[in-house]
């Protein structure tokens, strides 16, 4: 199992001042690559998310943690484009999402985003490697290179053999780690993972854990991870805790 206190780029402390961290270390903090500030958000009369702030950096992974029905997945939502918060700002690259068109906020999660769920959601009547295609092949790439790429992604997350299997003939491991390689085959700055081993056993959870976790250091990928797992969370860098709308940071421990 992956420890946080063994940090990112082989930084011994896990304090955060290596610069694989997202961190320049004559500088200061490098500046957030996605940021939320006094988020606000309804359903109904239940209120999600109250006064909530975080921040993101390019190469970190961040854990959000809470009980069920804590605010997680709106938050996720509200800082993906997917839903608009009721008052507060998200700010991705400089850019203000609540103020950006529905059709750029669709090209930020074709191109900018990828998305991994606790069911996976992958397309039920294409094979593997259709579904890890997809989103190339909406992005103007041509079949047989869309094909091509997505081959090489299910190998990076062990699936390889599987290719031809439909979402429902994998194990539920295979399935989702096919839904990583779909979040990432685009080459995204942000991943957004709702509770991805959730729906796992222990094994299948730390084997797609620790896949999303080196695959994300690898390419400098900033996560923001859910979950409500302890154990998920020791994969991330910073673990924030969401309880009644708001976030509270918690100290990283070596």
């Amino acid at each position: 199992m992956s420890n946080r206190s063994k940090g990112r780029g082989g930084s011994p402390t896990g304090d955060g001042t290596d610069s694989g961290n997202g961190t320049d270390t004559d500088n200061g903090p490098a500046q957030p690559l996605l940021a939320a500030h006094g988020l606000v958000k309804a359903h109904g009369k239940t209120l999600a998310l109250r006064d909530a702030s975080v921040e993101l950096r390019a190469g970190e992974i961040l854990a959000v943690t809470g009980p069920s029905g804590s605010g997680k997945s709106t938050l996720l939502h509200c800082l993906a484009g997917i839903v608009r918060p009721d008052a507060g700002t998200v700010t991705y690259d400089g850019q203000r999402l609540e103020e950006l068109p529905e059709k750029r906020l669709s090209e930020l999660r074709r191109t900018d985003f990828g998305v991994v769920f606790q069911f996976g959601q992958l397309v039920p009547e294409l094979t593997a490697l259709d579904n890890v295609a997809l989103p190339l092949m909406l992005a103007g790439t041509d079949r047989a290179g869309a094909q091509e790429r997505a081959g090489e992604w299910l190998e990076r997350f062990g699936v390889r053999g599987q290719e031809d299997l439909r979402p429902g003939e994998m194990s539920g491991g295979q399935a989702q780690r096919a839904a990583l390689a779909r979040a990432l085959v685009t080459g995204p700055r942000v991943v957004f993972a709702d509770e991805p081993t959730g729906a796992l056993d222990s094994l299948a959870g730390e084997q797609v854990m620790t896949a999303l976790a080196h695959t994300a250091r690898e390419a400098g990928t900033a996560v923001l991870l859910i979950t409500h797992d302890a154990q998920v969370a020791a994969y991330a860098d910073r673990e924030a805790q969401l309880r009644d709308g708001a976030l509270t940071p918690l100290e990283v421990t070596a």
